[in-house]
């Protein structure tokens, strides 16, 4: 199965909304029918950032992998674990940062702007600068073949391929280069207009109830251009209309489209059927988030058997690793 294997993981920030289900839930949903997934929560990495904010990490696993279950990521399917179970991550990383040059992480695209975009946190740290390497070692330790990311994501990988390619070179060959693979996703669209994002305070998260959804979706944005209910719309410049492009059905959304265009429906009508369809859509999801969340030790029991399991694999790299190393 190792040709087949995939690796990702999700910094935990709590929990998720519309963005992260159609940017990466429904994606990991679809490749675990098809893959050999493990999947993680990236807790060591939360360090990178939150180093002087941690009590909230263990509380924000919960609730990010209770909607990882609730939202069709299989534990019967997929290798669902905690990266700091699993010590060989860590002893990896060092590994790792022995070989990697300085340079390759300072030509890292997001470093800088990070650091422009937190500028109230002090990230002038090895840690900082080095994630990285952790992201390699998270990855190459399961010697996965393929990587899911976005078109923004290529550079991150690109150097966890050539710290393999270097440990291959200066060693013997333990690690396969993963390869990408690509994955469209559809641009999610906050209250605002923004993307969809926790900081930006213009989410739609995946936990919250019916009514909480449907008041949010009644105070977004929609064609700014269209000062009163008689002047026409037009659906491409509504921030609400990208929803309507993943929850309302084809024939239904053209009906609307018109109708915008024609000035015989008004924005808060087109809104009221977009929290319908919206609410209807996750409401099985949310049934079963309400189900899993009563039995709190739940989450805990997945990610240690879970983590047991990647220990297993990753012992077996680590066995490698150190032979070709000769420690």
């Amino acid at each position: 199965m190792s040709n087949k294997r995939i690796v990702s993981g999700m910094r935990p920030t709590g929990k998720l909304h519309l963005g992260h289900f159609h940017g990466v839930l429904a994606n990991w949903r679809e490749l675990q029918e098809e893959y050999e997934c493990f999947f993680f929560a990236a807790d060591w990495h939360s360090l990178t950032t939150e180093y002087d904010n941690t009590g909230a990490i263990l509380e924000n696993i919960r609730e990010m992998v209770l909607d990882w279950l609730a939202f069709g990521v299989d534990p019967a399917k997929s290798v669902i674990f905690r990266q700091s179970l699993v010590p060989q991550h860590a002893e990896l990383n060092l590994i790792l940062s022995m070989i990697t040059p300085v340079s390759w992480l300072e030509r890292n695209p997001t470093f800088k702007e990070m650091q422009d975009n937190l500028d109230a946190k002090d990230l002038s740290t090895f840690g900082f600068l080095g994630y990285p390497v952790l992201m390699a070692a998270d990855i190459i330790l399961y010697r996965a073949a393929k990587v899911p990311v976005g078109h923004d994501q290529l550079p991150h990988l690109e150097i966890t391929r050539e710290i393999a390619r270097r440990f291959n070179y200066l060693y013997r060959e333990v690690f396969p280069e993963p390869a990408a693979l690509l994955t469209e996703t559809p641009k999610v669209l906050g209250l605002d207009g923004r993307k969809m994002s926790k900081s930006y305070g213009n989410s739609i998260y995946l936990s919250e109830t019916a009514e909480e959804t449907s008041k949010k979706i009644m105070s977004m944005v929609t064609d700014t251009q269209r000062v009163r209910r008689s002047d026409p719309g037009e659906p491409d410049r509504c921030v609400a209309f990208n929803l309507h492009r993943l929850y309302v059905p084809d024939d239904e959304r053209a009906e609307i489209v018109e109708s915008c265009r024609g000035a015989t429906i008004g924005c808060v009508d087109c809104k009221k059927i977009l929290a319908r369809h919206l609410v209807e859509t996750l409401a099985p999801f949310r049934a079963k988030r309400v189900e899993l969340a009563a039995r709190p030790e739940l989450v805990d029991e997945i990610l240690a058997e879970g983590s047991d399991r990647a220990a297993r694999e990753a012992t077996v790299t680590m066995t490698d690793v150190r032979d070709a190393i000769r420690l």
